[in-house]
């Protein structure tokens, strides 16, 4: 099982993830912006003033679907489609990036079951998907003989849907049962089927759930935990599960009895499997707010409260004990720290229980906790150092089960690269490990007991990248903090303000970002001689809580202030110029580079915002948004609106500004971050007279796009807006 704070392009909060491990509540929060139609009156506004719902001229354009909407969409489309398509570059970079895409030079990633590897593959010929598997010796083989379990492009055909893959979870320990789910054209909301991995087909009477968002997990092989619409009161204010149920094979679901309930105003509820190899534990969490959770556990028909921080995240069991992350300090435990104590003695007394738990290892000034990782007999560190990645695996001492001390040995990897450990479970002692850097590519290692990696998989140079060289610099933010980013360069490139500098950003719910290994991007910029910057702002988790926490709420200025000041320096540095910068992020980081944008204009050329949160007077009141108040807060309180509204993109757009040509991209069909953000957004700058271009697919959900060839498309409008916009 592991638990992990890196990810986005995943972009999300609770998607329907493969849970054939102990999936734990941590996961979730580092899906972000999967990070949810009413508005209150009296609020106030930009202008200072209360008004009420009526004043936003724009709000029809949330009706996602209306025709007036559409008609919109298509009108903005038709406006701003031609002008990137007709860049002489645009076909070579579609192309470029649909080779990548399509190519079978790629690493088969895979989750491991038993005595199989799982891998979902996508080419040219199964766009939507064959859900395969190998054994782990055939595997090792550079042309693995793959058995195909389900061909999701002849279910869809066979079907007429358009479905798209939204994960599996398999039931342990003979994982031949499974509830698969599928997304229609890239949406959180799934369909759910029970599927035989034996029969490789559809149980017709198995467990079925509509289109929904749903949460499921198996029980036992005739009953499942499920959350899922059902009416009033059975969803949250944020569009996630508010009741956990107990569905019995064969039972209708209204008749299936209540397990687990949490009020609508709190983002969910969700249930979760820890398992060693001796020791099984169901948990039922409430989510009052994306970072807190109340946890109960399943104790024959009881529930107990498992008394842990509700600020903490459960990474793991590991031989009775149940491992937890601090983020914040508790008794003597410093932020940031994991915590270990026997899940049996937390159950049998509530009371005092940091006296229960031993430190297991806690993070320094400059060091973060990535992940965690836990195996038959160890358990794993996935370290940050300076945003740079190191492992580290840790054993008991004694060979005992009271976890007294602990044995630490590094696996040896690469200084300058970001470690990636996958597919350790209980069942095993051996993994996995993918390693990568800006102009490495993912090389993906098999580590055994002797902890010396061997290579199974590597990808081709899918770029050149001879002449390139990776840096990394400080700049100094607004209230002297120093904030590390990377940059990626040809290494004899001048110094002379005028490099194409493609700068991307996220800063938020505790996501880090290191170096990546994006063939795209090394095709469509670099090897045109362009300069790729990662900046690791505050609202990540770079370097543990403490680095997200400085820009929660009232702090969110922060994140801006260290992006634009990443901006800055690179000016300074003279490795660019304003009229050379471009800026990249999407959702929360659309909405960073959407407010840089409004905040500092002068300070760039290219301003593209992907699937943004832009509203942010209103995006609690739209799709997930609700969910996401831990983050940003709660604008109908007339004290934090008046904080909120001070960097609120929509409430700060000015008719007198010359704004750099600004793009937006979103999608129909995300259901995670409402496409009215950006439909608003644009419909406002184009009346006060501002040129922007926008992009909506109708496909895709919270990624953009649902198949290969809509996501070169996306790519390629993205790297000729940047070219035609930089390169001058």
């Amino acid at each position: 099982m592991s638990a992990t704070k890196s990810s986005m392009d995943s972009h999300a909060i609770h998607p329907l993830r493969d849970r054939t491990r102990a999936v734990n509540p941590r996961q979730r929060k580092t899906q972000p912006l999967g990070l949810c139609l009413s508005l209150g009156i009296g609020v106030v506004l930009g202008t200072g003033m209360h008004l009420t719902a009526s004043a936003d001229e724009y709000q029809w354009l949330e009706a996602v679907e209306s025709p007036e909407a559409l008609a919109w969409v298509a009108e903005q489309n038709q406006h701003s489609l031609p002008q990137l398509m007709a860049h002489p570059m645009y076909e070579t970079l579609y192309e470029s990036s649909l080779e990548v895409l399509n190519s079978d030079a790629r690493i088969p990633s895979v989750t491991r079951r038993g005595d199989y590897l799982y891998n979902l593959w996508r080419d040219a010929e199964h766009p939507r998907g064959l859900y395969r598997r190998t054994t782990l010796d055939e595997y090792r083989q550079a042309s693995p003989a793959w058995e195909t379990i389900l061909d999701l492009d002849a279910l869809a055909e066979a079907e007429q849907q358009n479905w798209t893959w939204g994960g599996i979870d398999c039931l342990y320990p003979a994982y031949e049962r499974c509830l698969v789910s599928f997304s229609v054209a890239g949406s959180d909301a799934v369909m759910v089927r029970e599927y035989s991995i034996t029969d490789k087909t559809i149980i017709r009477d198995g467990f079925s759930l509509p289109e929904t968002k749903s949460d499921v997990i198996w029980l036992d092989e005739n009953t499942i935990a499920v959350g899922t619409d059902l009416g009033p009161g059975s969803m949250t204010d944020s569009g996630y599960p508010a009741q956990i149920r107990r569905w019995q094979r064969g039972q209708t679901l209204e008749d299936a009895p209540l397990l687990f309930s949490v009020e609508t105003d709190s983002v969910s509820a969700f249930t979760t499997i820890l398992r060693d190899g001796s020791h099984t534990y169901t948990v039922f969490t409430d989510s009052p707010s994306f970072f807190e959770r109340d946890r109960v556990v399943l104790q024959g028909d009881k529930l107990v409260d498992l008394e842990i921080p509700n600020d903490s995240d459960i990474v793991g069991l590991f031989q009775g004990d149940v491992f937890v992350e601090l983020r914040s300090d508790w008794t003597e435990f410093p932020q940031g720290a994991i915590i270990h104590a026997p899940m049996a003695d937390l159950l049998a007394d509530s009371e005092d229980n940091a006296s229960k738990f031993q430190l297991f290892v806690a993070p320094g000034d400059r060091t973060a906790i990535n992940s965690i990782h836990i195996t038959a007999n160890a358990v794993l560190v996935n370290w940050l150092d300076n945003v740079r990645g190191r492992l580290t695996r840790y054993t008991p001492s004694d060979g005992g089960n009271h976890l007294g001390r602990w044995d630490a040995e590094t696996v040896a990897f690469g200084p300058n690269g970001a470690i990636t450990p996958q597919n350790t479970s209980f069942e095993h002692d051996d993994f996995f490990v993918s390693y990568q850097s800006f102009t490495d590519p993912t090389t993906l290692y098999h580590v055994g007991n002797d902890l010396q990696p061997e290579a199974i998989k590597r990808l081709p140079d899918m770029f050149d990248a001879t002449n390139l060289e990776t840096l990394q610099y400080m700049a100094t933010s607004a209230d002297g903090t120093q904030v590390p980013y990377f940059v990626v360069m040809d290494k004899d490139a001048p110094r002379n303000g005028q490099n194409p500098v493609y700068l991307f950003g996220y800063g938020g719910f505790e996501i880090s970002y290191g170096p990546y290994y994006s063939p795209v991007i090394g095709r469509n910029w670099l090897e045109h001689g362009g300069v790729y910057v990662l900046a690791n702002i505050r609202g990540g988790g770079e370097f543990g809580p403490s680095w997200h926490q400085a820009a929660l709420l009232k702090n969110r200025h922060k994140a801006y202030e260290d992006f634009e000041a990443v901006a800055e320096d690179l000016i300074a540095r003279n490795i660019t110029s304003p009229d050379h910068l471009g800026i990249r992020g999407g959702s929360n980081g659309g909405l960073l580079v959407a407010a840089s944008a409004m905040r500092r204009p002068e300070l760039f050329n290219a301003v593209l915002s992907q699937v943004p949160l832009l509203d942010m007077q209103r995006y609690h009141r739209l799709l997930a948004g609700a969910s996401w108040m831990g983050e940003y807060g709660n604008p109908d309180d007339p004290d934090m609106w008046e904080y909120i509204q001070t960097y609120s993109p929509y409430h700060n757009i000015r008719e007198d500004e010359d704004y750099p040509l600004i793009f937006f991209t979103t999608s129909t069909r995300d259901d995670r971050v409402h496409p009215g953000h950006a439909r608003k957004m644009v419909a406002k700058m184009r009346d006060m007279g501002h040129d922007v271009l926008y992009y909506e697919n109708t496909e895709g959900g919270h990624s953009g796009a649902a198949n290969n060839e809509q996501r070169a498309q996306l790519n390629a409008l993205m790297f000729a807006y940047m070219w035609d916009r930089l390169a001058y």
